[in-house]
């Protein structure tokens, strides 16, 4: 159930950020607006966009990254609680006997 909500809030986090990242304009958009091109100002002020465009974005993506590695700890959770033999550490190593009596198996030339 976590694994789900999460997952959720993951992807509208990426949904807004993909939005934020768009509505933002470059640091080459100033120039046409200096030539009489584009609008100057915008609803938040003439400076004031900026911040408060960048502060939400890197807020955003600082939650985007903090779900990415609370997804990634509940997958590797759930698939080491579903599966223990599938993990390295848990496999049995051949002995040497195991290999003398395996050797008389295999036919010779």
């Amino acid at each position: 159930m976590t694994f789900q909500i999460i997952l959720v809030i993951h992807v509208l986090l990426a949904l807004g950020l993909v939005g934020l990242i768009l509505i933002q304009h470059g640091k080459g958009a100033d120039a046409g607006a200096a030539f009489g091109s584009g609008a100057a100002g915008s609803v938040f002020g003439a400076r004031g966009a900026h911040s408060f465009l960048y502060k939400l974005t890197a807020v955003l993506a600082v939650a985007f990254f903090v779900t990415s590695i609370s997804l990634a700890y509940f997958a590797s959770s759930e698939t080491a609680a579903l599966d223990p033999e599938q993990s390295i550490m848990t496999q049995s190593i051949m002995s040497d006997d195991d290999s003398e009596s395996d050797s008389s198996e295999i036919p010779s030339n």
